[in-house]
Formats: structure tokens, C-alpha cells, sequence
């Protein structure tokens, strides 16, 4: 199984793309063969996207590597479980042979929501990175030994629809903590790259140093959307664009701009469904960048 970060070594001269995937709301194997078209570098779990009931991300990420041999990433929320609960999940994912996580605090739970449902938080995502961190020393969160230490490469998240400086700063504590890579939501321009990795640069007194894999979202006519999509892109749905045609330009011009690490959302439809043969387009795409 290939690290992130290695994979990012070895690749410096074309982008590497990590491709979000949705694990089913259902135990039926077959619920995963959407992923057996796509050819990206990793494909990325996703935890219970939209708060829903759906098969856990490191035992579908397991699945979707011995069935279909698929690099995979898992993710993982702090916002369900408490220490005890998240590192004996984290073994068992070590015991699958997984490498690569993802930490997340995971969407808050609404009031209503809270009528059926509790939220942990044990840890920070920040307090969860160096948690891992330790366990790939050998010691638990009590700071007692394991039998055999971990061994994940550990990706951060980063929200560049928010406010920047705050951002580079939980970035950069992020980092510090131990993450490895860091992935962001999706971007849509080259100045919103340019302005994190100055803040970064700012607040950190140095170059943004880890693999950071920009969020590229494929967009789709009354499709979910994550941050403020420009409004000549919304327009251009309008008009008949293909999300597909407008993510290729998107990519063609971060790859012109430096951008080698592509984190690549399929489009997601109504009730959570996802496109990914749209997604597959764009990878194609990329063959000759």
C-alpha cells in the first residue's frame, strides 16, 4: 500500500489526484462498484457524509483495496467516539493493513439532530493528529506502550472559504501537531491558493512545507456545492456547461499555476448520489498535464 506522502515523492512531475468517495448506506458489496471506474492516485472515504447511517470509511476503504486494489485513504471524525473508542477503531484499521487517515471533526449536529443523537468531541482534530502521531510511537492516549506501534500518514483538513488568516494559523497547529498532508475544500481560483500559502508562509515562517491537495469539486446544475462557487461558473450551468468542461479548465489552470496536488470531488445529486463517471472524465483529462 502506497503512502500519500510518498506517492507525492515519487510523482513530481504530473499531479496526483485524491478522489472523495461516499461508502454506501448498505452492507451489499456491490454498493461499492462506482468506485471501479475511477483511476485516481487514492480514493478517499468518506465519514458519514450528510450525518447519515452508511458503512464505516475504514471498512469500506479495506474493501474497496483487497477487492478492487484501490490506494485508499480513510477518514475520521472526532465527533462520534471518545479516545478509547477512536484508537481501538484506529487499530483495527492498522490491523487491515491501512495506512492513510484523514482527520475531520466532522458537521455539527443541528438541535434537531441532537434529539436523537449525541456528540462526543473527546478530542480536537488538532488533539486526534497528535494523538495518531503517539500511536505511531507506540503509546496510546493514557501513554501506555502497544504491543506494536501504528504506522499512518496523517492528512489535516483546511477550509479556504473561511477567513484565510485564521485558517493558516489552525493549519499551521495542524501541522505542528504531526499531519502529514493537508486537503482542502474546494477552491476556484489561483488567488485563493496564493493567499493561503502566503498566510501560511506568515504565520508558520516558513513555506507551506507538507503535500496540500486543493479541493477541485466537479459542479452539477442543483447539485450540493461546498464555499461560493463564482457566478460566471453558476452561469455557465445555466447555459448547458458540463460540470466536467468547467473542472478541466479549473484544472488546467492550477496545474499552469503550480498546483500539483488535486483533492477531486465527484459532483453529489439529490439524496446524496454521486457522479462519478464525471469525476473519471476529469482524471482522463489530466493524462496529458
Amino acid at each position: 500500500m502506497a503512502k500519500v506522502t510518498q506517492r507525492c515523492a515519487e510523482s513530481p512531475d504530473r499531479p496526483v489526484f485524491i478522489c472523495d468517495f461516499s461508502p454506501p448506506r448498505g452492507g451489499d458489496p456491490a454498493l461499492l462498484d462506482g468506485a471501479k471506474s475511477l483511476d485516481a492516485d487514492f480514493l478517499c472515504v468518506a465519514y458519514s457524509p450528510g450525518k447519515a447511517v452508511r458503512v464505516d470509511s475504514a471498512m469500506a476503504a479495506h474493501v474497496l483495496r483487497r477487492q478492487m486494489g484501490k490506494e485508499v485513504v480513510f477518514t475520521q471524525a472526532t465527533r462520534d467516539m471518545n479516545r478509547l473508542a477512536i484508537q481501538s477503531h484506529l487499530l483495527g484499521a492498522s490491523l487491515l493493513g491501512l495506512e492513510n487517515v484523514i482527520v475531520i471533526g466532522g458537521d455539527p449536529f443541528t438541535e434537531r439532530d441532537l434529539a436523537t443523537v449525541k456528540e462526543v468531541n473527546d478530542f480536537t482534530s488538532t488533539e486526534l493528529i497528535a494523538a495518531i502521531k503517539s500511536m505511531n510511537q507506540g503509546r496510546d492516549f493514557r501513554g501506555l506502550k502497544l504491543r506494536s506501534p501504528t504506522d499512518f500518514c496523517v492528512g489535516a483538513t483546511v477550509d479556504l472559504g473561511r477567513e484565510v488568516d485564521r485558517e493558516a494559523r489552525l493549519a499551521h497547529r495542524k501541522v505542528s501537531a504531526g499531519a502529514d498532508f493537508l486537503v482542502t475544500q474546494p477552491v476556484y481560483s489561483l488567488d485563493q491558493v496564493e493567499g493561503f500559502r502566503e498566510r501560511y508562509e506568515s504565520v508558520a515562517g516558513e513555506g507551506l512545507l507538507p503535500p496540500t491537495f486543493f479541493g477541485l469539486q466537479v459542479l452539477e446544475v442543483n447539485g450540493l456545492t461546498f464555499g461560493d462557487v463564482p457566478e460566471r461558473f453558476r452561469v455557465d450551468l445555466d447555459k448547458g456547461r458540463t460540470g466536467t468542461d468547467i473542472a478541466i479548465e479549473m484544472l488546467h489552470d492550477f496545474v499552469a499555476g503550480g498546483v500539483r496536488n488535486i483533492y477531486l470531488i465527484s459532483p453529489i445529486l439529490r439524496g446524496g448520489r454521486r457522479d462519478y463517471k464525471a469525476a473519471q472524465r476529469v482524471l482522463e483529462a489530466s493524462r496529458g498535464l
